[in-house]
């Protein structure tokens, strides 16, 4: 009995082990002077893009340029076949010989009927008569000639020129295609400037305005950043994708380092009053009465839950607009795990121990 009651009083003062830390990663929500980016994928274009047809319709019968080539003003592009439209023109002058020849009769009989009239040998409605019919006879070679000089321009419509220098951006037709009159044959960009397009999500239309300033990447230069301002904003949004088409120019030292088609990235910061703290979802929890928290490494290495105000939610992040300093260390993920006042180990994204957790958090 005496070595049963020892026993258990051996074991009744008995301590359990100390609690081991538990690693946990954090981050900070950043400083105060940073401000979050957004990148958004682009293709570089021509300022001014005009899709080339012909004026009248028929059968593409050659083809002088393709895609990527440079033209000058005035260059033929391509030639439909003008066969029918030279025999148009060549009718149209046959009607306007008929109708001079016409014109003449009526002019010869007009003289005769007014040598007669002063004899008054024919009576004045006579020469009325005859004054009419010459002046009908030249009402019909006006609209003639004017039929003539339309065939005309049909016959050199059979020739698409260029309106403008620039490069072939696209090829719609090919040779032996039967073509409409306006249907696009090609895409010339012009050489005059170069913008970025690019389309803006609508849920944060209302924080860009034209004139903003960001920065263009090319994406097989990404050591490149190209200066650009937001010029152009589409006042509707596309009804398939709920997105806003936008251009970006870029001033002429820029536009001479990309190449028309290219790949780009648009980055561009939030308005000057935007939040600049910014958390991942992640470190959210829920707090007392529903309200949202954190949990915070305090300086002696424990955690405790510390309300925040914060914005709407991003696709991966949150802005913070109170409740947490910028130098303070949350806990970024396995927050569900923690307790009130429980002991971590910080460690940061790459495994590494986080010394000064305990002093940053003291600036809080």
């Amino acid at each position: 009995m005496v070595l049963l009651a020892l026993a258990l009083a051996a074991c009744g003062n008995s301590q359990s082990p100390p609690e081991r830390p538990r690693p946990v990663l954090v981050v900070q929500p950043g400083a105060a002077g940073e401000a979050a980016v957004t990148a958004y994928p682009g293709e570089v274009r021509a300022r001014e893009e005009s899709p080339l047809a012909f004026r009248v319709g028929g059968q593409l019968v050659r083809r002088h340029v393709d895609v990527g080539d440079a033209v000058r003003r005035g260059e033929l592009l391509a030639e439909l076949d003008p066969d029918d439209l030279r025999l148009q023109a060549q009718a149209a002058q046959a009607r306007l010989a008929a109708a001079e020849a016409q014109l003449a009769r009526t002019a010869a009989d007009r003289a005769r009927f007014a040598a007669l009239a002063q004899q008054q040998l024919v009576s004045r409605s006579a020469l009325d008569a005859q004054e009419a019919a010459h002046a009908a006879a030249a009402g019909e070679v006006r609209a003639a000639r004017a039929a003539l000089e339309v065939a005309r321009n049909q016959v050199a419509y059979a020739q698409l020129r260029a309106p403008r220098d620039g490069v072939i951006a696209q090829r719609h037709a090919e040779a032996g295609q039967t073509v409409a009159p306006g249907q696009p044959v090609f895409t010339l960009a012009g050489s005059g400037g170069r913008e970025v397009a690019i389309a803006l999500p609508e849920a944060r239309i209302r924080s860009f305005r034209v004139g903003r300033p960001v920065t263009v990447v090319p994406w097989s230069a990404p050591q490149l950043r190209l200066p650009g301002t937001l010029r152009e904003i589409a006042p509707s949004a596309d009804p398939a994708a709920r997105t806003y088409a936008a251009r970006v120019a870029l001033p002429d030292a820029a536009a001479k380092a990309v190449d028309l088609g290219q790949s780009v990235r648009v980055f561009v910061a939030d308005p000057a009053d935007a939040p600049r703290m910014r958390l991942p979802l992640s470190a959210l929890q829920r707090g007392a009465g529903g309200a949202t928290a954190v949990w915070v490494v305090t300086p002696d290495g424990h955690v405790r839950l510390q309300p925040v105000q914060v914005g709407p939610f991003g696709a991966d992040g949150v802005p913070v607009l109170g409740g947490l300093a910028p130098d303070a260390w949350v806990v970024a993920a396995g927050g569900h795990l923690l307790r009130e006042g429980q002991r971590v180990q910080p460690v940061d994204r790459d495994n590494r121990p986080v010394a000064a957790a305990g002093p940053r958090a003291r600036a809080e």
